[in-house]
């Protein structure tokens, strides 16, 4: 929640700038708690701060938000049992209309739940690099100011993230050749149609999910098609929809009383899925701003 006042001309020089510097700290923890946490502490620096020193705000508050951010990064690293490597980024579920032509620019456009997890990976200086340059496109002598660091060793840096990210990047079909492909998995797996799973699975897919006494992580086609038919066997789930979630095609689920029982998210790769994030942790799905059952 803001502590500015709309009439406050320090407040609304903030408000402006809010929006973005809550997607750079959400980029940088993964996190949309932590990333509000951020963006009030960036804040209270601010409204203590001579505003007639400031000369770039914008600039100012991106640098200010990077410290905090990279702050918290090293602190997680430091105490490994406050560690977030065990668990995913918030989801973000919107209502996929699976119509409208600009849903395709949308799925392109988003940093997706596939990049997040990926970013977990980094170490904090990388991840600080990468975000603010390819991401926000910060320059490399500011990022460097917050690092401690000279502008090329900043860029190095920067350069090892992104071979980083593109190890673990492959090119993704068009959104709508991704739909078809989730609904194809979806069909086989109301049908218990274990080849029908097999075609649209790749022989490598990764099924992370993530439930009330941790994350789990099946690997291979035969153990996650095997394991979606015993979900439909058991009958559990009385509604779904399509979704799109942080940009990836998905479907949520909902049992007979209402109550949400699983969100899904697909990573799909030449006509088949290669990646699978499923949430049923019920106080995550709880906390997880959901639409209305179909």
């Amino acid at each position: 929640m803001s502590d500015t006042s709309p009439a406050d001309p320090v407040g609304e020089a903030f408000e402006a700038q809010r929006d973005r510097l809550r997607a750079v700290a959400y980029r940088m923890l993964g996190s949309h708690a932590d990333a509000e946490d951020v963006v009030q502490e960036a804040w209270l620096r601010f409204s203590r701060q001579d505003t007639a020193t400031i000369h770039n705000l914008a600039g100012w508050l991106t640098t200010v938000v990077g410290r905090i951010s990279l702050d918290v990064l090293r602190s997680r690293q430091a105490r490994p049992e406050a560690s977030y490597d065990d668990r995913l980024p918030d989801l973000v579920v919107t209502v996929d209309d699976s119509l409208a032509p600009e849903d395709d620019v949308a799925l392109a456009d988003s940093v997706g739940l596939a990049l997040l997890v990926v970013l977990e990976s980094l170490g904090p200086g990388e991840r600080l690099a990468f975000v603010l340059h390819d991401l926000f496109a910060v320059p490399f002598d500011e990022i460097g100011q917050i690092l401690g660091r000279s502008a090329d060793a900043t860029k190095m840096l920067a350069s090892r993230a992104r071979r980083k990210v593109r190890a673990t990047e492959r090119p993704t079909a068009a959104g709508r050749e991704q739909r078809e492909v989730v609904q194809a998995f979806l069909a086989a797996a109301r049908r218990g149609d274990f080849e029908g799973l097999l075609r649209v699975l790749d022989p490598e897919v990764r099924l992370t999910v993530d439930a009330s006494d941790g994350v789990v992580v099946i690997l291979g086609a035969t153990k996650v098609a095997a394991g979606a038919t015993a979900r439909v066997a058991a009958g559990t789930a009385a509604r779904g929809r399509a979704v799109l979630v942080n940009g990836l095609p998905g479907f949520v689920a909902w049992r007979e009383d209402g109550a949400p029982l699983s969100v899904m998210a697909f990573t799909v790769v030449d006509g088949r899925i290669v990646a699978i994030t499923s949430v049923i942790d019920p106080a995550k799905l709880a906390s997880t701003d959901l639409p209305d059952p179909g």
